[in-house]
């Protein structure tokens, strides 16, 4: 693809401290879509990551050989014409990515003590199922997911707006999107929904922004089953193929990406009224400057730590101090020895909760002490050798448990360093065990099977990621921090921008949008300037249900993953 000549197109001075036009501090994938965008354009970019890895929440790693992603799980619309594949398409990734897609029938599971429902992939399947569950509420089904829909296909419409007229009729076609955008999602259910159960099954995605339905935005929450109404997909190689397709794009066109590099503060020219942005300092000392930063860090540790609070206006100081941020979690990544299908699982998630309202399950997550009790309240439970079958050695599989914390409850632990303090490794191991308890509910035996075990923490998420509070959300996503009132790309200091799930919105379509626009706003475009269609790219979609329509390399590719670890038994017996 050619660069097409847009503003901001190689405007670096003739000077040569200026060593190029954008510096982006943060390899997730909202940076990274912002380094495509600006290198094809012909920009000289430059990506800074702190990690030995790319990827942020989305970079995959490896234990004992078995591989993990700790912030990819599922990914929705990404059939032919859908939002996520537009994305991939238009950054020029579609042709360098696979997908599975994961059990159409059941893509999410929902245990809710011992009541369950499965969402199939299908949305008028979706609603069948519920109504056939619960027939004395069809009318209020039907109504109230024909809303969901209609928020979710009008907030779709909003980046698309183009001239005036389209502008003056933008609030005639978002409506629905309007008439709720004040209300939260229990509010919003409550209007509609009577059947207690009927409202935890269709709150069980609360998850997906960490927020229980007392806080949550309906519209972030209508967003969310939008997104996943056609059901989940999983990168084939884990969130780090992704990674790697996005890096070896912005390679492509001569942008650069250093790993190990972490970026010590934000250089900034006093000599002017207005701050600008002019470079960044590193751990190391070294001093490398640009024409504009992009920050991929939260609000948080952009502004307070790289910017520092001496340099921004009071304005935002004091919406900084205010400012709340989503969750964090703790994440148990395990490997087993046993038939997990023969126990139960497919390739669908499973949502684990106690039976009562998630409010009160969400309570019970966030109390300080969480070594209390024998369970955790609410778990979800993924299957990654389900959900990408290319990944399975035949014998051992590998599943990622995870559940939301109060960051208090990691207090004592604040200032661990790299190594670890014995009453920290203890305190895991005993949050290890109680994570058991409630998964041996759903994979019986399987704590006589696990070949390796390690747990992540709030403490993991800032030590890798450089999240505020090792939160995996960035900002909140209640009403006060999304859509207009979110934190905006383009900062008060001049040429400093930012991108990420505080800045569009969260996960993994939503942060690589937010770097699309982002780099819309330095290049004065728009977003669907710089995602174009392209008939040349093609997402390839798979079953991870059926292996039929495997093509043969990748059935050879699953049998020598296997005759391996069949040879390696072997000579381990010998």
């Amino acid at each position: 693809m050619q660069p097409r000549k847009l503003q901001g197109k190689k405007n670096v001075k003739n000077s040569s401290s200026v060593n190029y036009d954008t510096i982006i501090i943060g390899s997730g994938v909202g940076g990274l879509s912002s380094a495509i965008c600006l290198a094809r354009e012909g920009q000289k970019v430059l990506v800074l990551e702190q990690h030995d890895v790319p990827g942020g929440w989305c970079h995959s790693f490896y234990l004992n050989g078995h591989r993990f992603t700790p912030g990819v799980h599922y990914i929705g619309l990404l059939e032919k014409g859908q939002s996520t594949n537009e994305l991939y398409t238009g950054l020029g990734i579609a042709n360098d990515v696979s997908f599975y897609k994961m059990n159409t029938k059941a893509f999410e599971h929902c245990w809710i003590g011992d009541e369950r429902f499965d969402y199939p992939s299908n949305y008028d399947d979706f609603i069948n199922a519920l109504v056939k569950r619960f027939p004395e509420e069809e009318k209020n089904i039907r109504a109230y997911l024909k809303i969901v829909k209609n928020v979710g296909d009008q907030l779709k419409l909003i980046p698309k707006v183009r001239g005036f007229w389209q502008q003056i009729t933008i609030p005639f076609r978002t409506k629905h999107m309007g008439k709720y955008a004040p209300f939260t999602l229990k509010r919003v259910m409550n209007w509609y929904i009577k059947n207690p159960l009927l409202k935890r099954f269709l709150g069980i995605q609360f998850g997906d922004h960490g927020l229980p339905p007392s806080k949550a935005s309906f519209i972030m929450h209508a967003a969310i089953m939008d997104h996943y109404s056609s059901g989940g997909f999983y990168p084939m190689g884990g969130g780090g193929a992704l990674v790697k397709a996005m890096t070896n794009k912005i390679k492509a066109f001569e942008g650069e990406i250093k790993t190990s590099t972490t970026v010590k503060r934000i250089l900034l020219d006093h000599s002017k009224k207005k701050k600008k942005a002019i470079g960044v300092e590193l751990a190391s000392g070294e001093q490398l400057f640009a024409n504009r930063i992009i920050s991929n860090a939260d609000p948080g540790i952009t502004y307070l730590n790289l910017v520092g609070k001496e340099n921004i206006s009071n304005k935002l100081h004091k919406r900084l101090k205010n400012t709340a941020y989503s969750c964090t979690s703790i994440m148990l990544f395990l490997t087993v020895d046993m038939d997990v299908k023969a126990a139960g699982l497919d390739s669908g998630n499973i949502w684990y909760m106690q039976n009562k309202d998630l409010d009160d399950v969400y309570a019970d997550m966030q109390k300080k002490d969480i070594l209390s009790g024998d369970e955790f309240s609410g778990l979800f439970i993924s299957c990654t050798t389900l959900k990408d079958p290319i990944g399975f050695d035949g014998k051992h599989h590998t599943l990622e448990v995870i559940t939301f914390i109060n960051y208090d409850a990691f207090s004592d632990f604040e200032n661990e360093d790299k190594e670890r303090s014995s009453a920290y490794l203890a305190f895991k191991e005993q949050l290890t065990e109680k994570f058991l308890n409630s998964l041996e509910k759903v994979i019986p035996g399987v704590r006589a099977n696990i070949v390796h075990k390690n747990l992540g923490t709030p403490i993991t998420n800032e030590y890798y990621i450089n999240s505020t509070k090792g939160n995996v959300y960035g900002t909140e996503k209640s009403l006060r921090y999304i859509g207009p009132f979110a934190y905006k790309s383009k900062s008060e200091i001049e040429n400093l921008y930012l991108c990420g799930a505080s800045i569009v919105s969260h996960g993994v379509a939503g942060a690589g949008y937010s770097g699309v626009q982002t780099a819309a706003s330095i290049l004065g475009c728009r977003q669907d300037d710089l995602i174009k269609p392209d008939d040349t790219q093609h997402i390839k979609i798979y079953d991870a249900e059926d292996s039929t329509g495997y093509p043969d390399w990748m059935l050879k590719k699953i049998a020598v993953k296997k005759m391996r670890q069949e040879q390696k038994e072997k000579s381990t017996l010998q």
